[in-house]
């Protein structure tokens, strides 16, 4: 017996030993694995977000054609940046907090300013102490508001009022674009002879604080452009930059793509492609020649027709993107390129490539002044982000931070959400092809109907409350409904942003060499969504309102 135990002991322990380092030898090879896997993985945007989700948000890909999803229109200044790109130092400023607030307090205090209660029975505007309470008033009311400077108060209408400016950024905003507001206050003396606010005014109430804005012409000067009788925003400059001398053109490295199959496409359609080339030409270290022409698809049109012709100014950022890329203007780069070609022998290097096969990668070394893309094919071949597919898209990052939606809309934006105090909810209600589409949608027109919303919103939004609805629901009345319950706002409420007396109308005006501008299909979802982030509750129709998929039945 003890002979048997003595010959049985050793192969017990020999076998849990060969378990043990079993188990170990595929513990250190899974770690293996997953080393080189995070190793060798390189995602192509540098977002928060994924680049699939991106993706996906802006374009839904199926043969290399695309299904537009209009009813929400994201861009840079929506989404967080993981690597945000730097402020420019002329744009830089130090919010003001209530730290700050304290330090202008103290320096207040060493100037021994009198604070006899009868010195204050008529409010001296110029008063360092009159802007320090307007500072802290607005501090506590607007909690969603970032203010960056202030303007020293003037003389209201009564002789206890003061109108104020001052320059902010709301905190849901990505961008470091600054707007601007004035108020008119009302104050009161309070405790120890100190100011009060007795009564704020409402949005650009403050009209003896609204400086008169003399901006020079932002666009290349012109016979034919008629000056609008409003100027506009003092902070916009959209200029087209010229190239300069001729030999600052031929010392220049391009990218040029001619227009291809995108053009009159979807406007998501249109940013994925333009983002490419851009991508393509930073990749490339090289200037990206842009055309400022810009189709609208008959998506966005009451007509229903493709509209050639549109400034790419009337819906983007252009300041933007010249100050976060190397960009030049077609008809720019043609005028120079013509003239250092004309009487010359030695023209010009130019690399021409014909197909979206040629990788970024192979033109990386290429010496060429011009490389000038080509897309003649027949669709989808023809589309420009062809080039950023495959191999290509471990390469080639689209700067998405480099747009940004147009700062003229972006006011329409600030002023509909100021005139609700920033105090307000939204619900997007998708209607439209959807909700007539049974098929794909068997549900959503019942439960956007009047009655099903107003049902959804109890659960979700205090009565009475601010609400805006961001739509695409075409009859103004479809939620009247909502009015027993709700202080209801729709895009429609605020055409006087966008007619003919309008800042937006004279600035869009002057950038079309003297011809109104229509504020199209897509300019209104732009608004649309821009004022529904900014709500304090935000409601969603396939996340909130409705059991149907986004993209139609079993997608969820």
């Amino acid at each position: 017996m003890k002979e048997s135990e003595l010959s049985t002991e050793p192969i017990g322990q020999n076998l849990i030993k060969l378990i043990s380092n079993l188990c170990f030898s595929v513990f250190v090879f899974s770690v293996l694995i997953f080393t080189v896997i995070a190793i060798t993985y390189q995602p192509p945007d540098p977002w928060l977000e994924s680049a699939p989700a991106l993706t996906k948000l802006f374009t839904q890909t199926e043969n290399a054609t695309f299904k537009n999803d209009d009813s929400i229109l994201k861009t840079g200044e929506d989404v967080v940046l993981v690597a945000s790109p730097e402020v420019p130092p002329a744009l830089a400023v130090n919010p003001i907090t209530e730290t700050v607030i304290k330090k202008s307090e103290e320096k207040i205090l060493n100037l021994n300013l009198k604070s006899d209660c009868e010195d204050l029975k008529f409010v001296n505007c110029s008063d360092p102490r009159v802007l320090v309470t307007v500072e802290r008033f607005n501090l506590k009311t607007f909690k969603f508001i970032v203010f960056l400077e202030y303007q020293t108060p003037v003389n209201g209408s009564k002789l206890d009022e003061c109108d104020v400016a001052w320059r902010f950024r709301n905190k849901k905003e990505k961008s470091w674009r600054k707007y601007r507001d004035f108020r008119r206050f009302k104050f009161g003396i309070g405790e120890n002879c100190t100011y009060n606010v007795v009564h704020a005014g409402g949005w650009h109430s403050g009209i003896n604080a609204r400086r008169p804005r003399n901006r020079p012409n932002t666009t290349r000067s012109s016979g034919n452009l008629r000056l609008a009788p409003l100027v506009g925003d003092e902070e916009i400059n959209d200029t087209i930059p010229t190239l300069g001398s001729e030999m600052n053109f031929r010392k220049g490295k391009y990218l040029y793509y001619a227009r291809g199959g995108d053009y009159c496409k979807g406007m998501n359609h249109y940013l994925w492609s333009f983002l490419c080339g851009l991508g393509e030409a930073m990749y490339l270290n090289r200037t990206f020649v842009m055309d400022l022409s810009v189709c609208l698809s008959a998506t966005y049109n009451p007509s229903n027709r493709d509209e050639e012709g549109k400034d790419f100014r009337f819906y983007f950022d252009f300041e933007h993107l010249k100050e976060v890329a190397s960009v030049v203007e077609e008809s720019e780069f043609l005028r120079g390129w013509k003239k250092w070609n004309r009487g010359r022998k030695r023209k010009v290097p130019v690399k021409k490539v014909t197909t979206y096969k040629v990788t970024p990668m192979q033109l990386k070394k290429d010496k060429s002044t011009i490389i000038w893309r080509q897309f003649d094919a027949p669709e989808p071949e023809n589309y420009w982000y062809r080039v950023c597919e495959g191999q290509a898209a471990k390469y080639i990052q689209r700067p998405w931070h480099a747009v940004w939606k147009s700062k003229r809309l972006m006011n329409i934006v600030t002023e509909i959400s100021g005139q609700m105090d920033w105090d307000f909810d939204a619900v997007h209600v998708v209607r439209g092809e959807k909700a007539q589409n049974k098929e794909l949608w068997p549900h959503l027109d019942a439960d956007t109907s009047p009655d099903a919303l107003l049902t959804k919103l109890k659960e979700m939004i205090q009565p009475w409350r601010n609400l805006y609805i961001a739509t695409n629901e075409p009859f103004y009345n479809y939620f009247d409904k909502l009015r027993s319950q709700y202080k209801v706002h729709l895009l429609d409420d605020y055409m006087e942003l966008w007619s003919n007396k309008s800042e937006w109308y004279n600035e869009t005006t002057l950038l079309n060499d003297g011809k109104p501008v229509e504020f199209d299909g897509y300019m209104r979802v732009a608004v649309d969504t821009e004022v529904l982030y900014r709500a304090k509750t935000h409601v969603e129709t396939f996340y909130n309102l409705t059991k149907d998929c986004k993209d139609g039945i079993n997608t969820c």
